[in-house]
Parts: structure tokens; sequence; C-alpha cells
């Protein structure tokens, strides 16, 4: 059984996910009363994030107790990318951390997670099968909804999976411009309009100043 992804994001009028005007905590405090039981984040999201490799002497301390009631942090990163999973365990805004891998990761990454108390799941032969996965994170940790805390590339592999049940976008009143892929949505570019995901909506409201927040469900074949 699948859980039930929502996609949460905050872009500017012109889709860009970088140098918006305001403090980010507005993408956080909308949805406080939201009932998820787990949040899931891409190794990039988490690299901007940690960008810094555990120390020894953090690595040779136990992991800390997690309050309970705290949302499961599901992490993606086949290729072994993060070096700071101790860094995360100490975050006060999730709980227990979950490894979502393949069978291309490196053993001797896997191994090392495994050691910090990390649980892994393994779905996929050279890349995360992420609807294998989060079979998996069901049937392991009875997760109903799971809510997405990253950024475009890993809402792209979810959009184009067919896991995306709903979509929570924060408008923020602003024009960025570019041309680097930072929306909320990367994904190879389509050959015809038949790959466009159908949206219905939900809800609009003005949540804060000139902030709109618009949600709508996923129309799925």
């Amino acid at each position: 059984m699948l859980p039930k992804v929502i996609l949460h994001t905050e872009v500017s009028v012109d889709g860009r996910m970088d140098w918006m005007l305001d403090d980010g905590f507005l993408y956080y405090r909308a949805i406080a009363d939201w009932q998820v039981d787990a949040i899931i984040s891409g190794s990039n999201t988490m690299l901007a994030a940690y960008p810094e490799t555990d120390a020894p002497e953090m690595l040779a301390a136990p992991a800390p107790e997690k309050a309970p009631g705290l949302q499961r942090m599901l992490v993606v990163d086949s290729q072994g990318r993060l070096r700071c999973w101790r860094q995360m365990q100490q975050s006060e805004w999730w709980g227990e951390l979950t490894l979502l891998c393949s069978n291309a990761t490196p053993p001797e990454y896997v191994a090392h997670v495994k050691s910090l108390g990390v649980d892994v799941i393994v779905a996929g032969d050279d890349h995360v099968d992420l609807r294998a996965a989060l079979e998996e994170v069901t049937a392991r940790y009875g997760v109903a909804v799971i809510r997405t805390d990253s950024g475009g590339t890993l809402h792209g592999a979810l959009l184009r999976a067919g896991l995306v049940d709903e979509v929570s976008v924060l408008l923020n009143p602003c024009l960025v411009g570019g041309i680097s892929p930072r929306s909320t949505f990367v994904a190879p570019d389509l050959s015809s309009q038949e790959g466009a995901i159908p949206l219905r909506l939900l809800e609009v409201s003005n949540i804060e100043g000139d902030i709109i927040w618009l949600r709508y469900a996923v129309s799925k074949a």
C-alpha cells in the first residue's frame, strides 16, 4: 500500500525556488497543524542544509534520544553523498531517520549509516525505486501521509512516478528570473503535452501579505 504524498513548496511568481522575498519560515508555519507521519527529502536539500561532514567526536557520541510525536525523516541518497547523518539526528524538527537507497549504493556507505542507528530501505537497482521504497515505508512504519521538504529534483521524480496526491504551493509575490533549473519540478523536457500532469483546485487563500496559498489534487489516470 502506498501512502498519501503531499508536495509542499514555495515558489516565486515565475516558478523559482531561490532568492524569494521572505524569511522562509512561512513555508513551515502554513502547515503547522498538518497531520503527517513522515517527511521526505533529497540529498541535494540535505547537503544544502548540512554541508559539513560529521566531526569525529560527534560520530563517537551516542545518537540523541528523540522527543515522541516527531515525524520520521526519509532521505533519498542512492549515491551515498551525505556525511552529515549525526548532525541530522540532532535536529529538533524531525524524529528518526531512514535512508532510502538502491542496490548501487556503496556497501560501506550503507554500513556506516546503519552503524549510526539509522534505518535503511534498499529499493531499486541503479537508482531508488520510489514506489517500492514508499510501499516499504508504509509496511514497516505504518506511515499513511508523507510531506515533501525538498527541491525540484525529488519533486520531479515523485511526480513522474505518479506518487504525488496533492500539491501545496505558496506563491511568493516576487519575480526572480534566471536560466538555471531552480523550479519546483525538475524533470526531462516533454516531447508532447501528453506528459503534463493535470491538477484540480482544492483551495486558494491569502495567508499573509500578498502571499497566496494554492492547494491542488493531482488528477491520476
